[in-house]
């Protein structure tokens, strides 16, 4: 977690580069890394709430949730594309999705972030990838597919619970991209 008025310094993945890790990780029978990014990447969700989600949150309609950090009351639609990858990989578990090998108990962050890290490294992914690279990746690709519109950012500033647009900006990088934009067309 950043401090206040910190700029966070977790990196977003192109959309078709996280797809592509989701399913190199279910090649490698990785699955519950897989699982959790593509959690990441199709809800915008912060990685303590995923860690709490079940089996039957995914494979459902709607995840309905109150968020540990706000205390706000969501409800997600699941994405086809989240629900297909969560149904192929369940089989017959219940509880808990993101668990230890031998114990029933969540993951944690810390250990989330350790094998992210190590899943960076294996597979090439560029940047400083962490839980919070998910979430980022979920904005930016929504700004993205909406034509990187206002309407887009005032959506995402509701689904994300930031207090204003310009939050959003500043946490998707937005005008930072811009800026870069500027000098690619000189």
């Amino acid at each position: 977690m950043s401090l206040k008025g910190s700029k966070t310094t977790a990196s977003p993945l192109k959309w078709e580069e996280a797809q592509s890790l989701v399913l190199k990780l279910e090649r490698d029978k990785k699955v519950t890394f897989a699982l959790l990014i593509a959690t990441g990447i199709y809800t915008g969700l912060r990685i303590g709430d995923i860690l709490n989600l079940t089996w039957d949150n995914l494979t459902s309609d709607v995840i309905e949730l109150t968020e540990q950090k706000t205390g706000k009351y969501r409800k997600i639609t699941v994405s086809p594309s989240l629900n297909e990858i969560a149904t192929r990989n369940r089989g017959m578990k219940t509880g808990l999705i993101f668990t230890g090998q031998k114990s029933k108990n969540a993951l944690t962050v810390q250990y989330v972030n350790v094998a992210l890290d190590q899943i960076a490294k294996k597979y090439g992914v560029k940047g400083n990838f962490s839980t919070h690279s998910l979430r980022k990746t979920f904005g930016r690709h929504v700004w993205e597919i909406n034509g990187e519109s206002d309407k887009s950012l005032v959506i995402l500033s509701e689904i994300l619970n930031h207090q204003s647009i310009a939050t959003t900006k500043i946490y998707l990088g937005i005008r930072d991209k811009e800026i870069q934009d500027v000098y690619k067309t000189l």
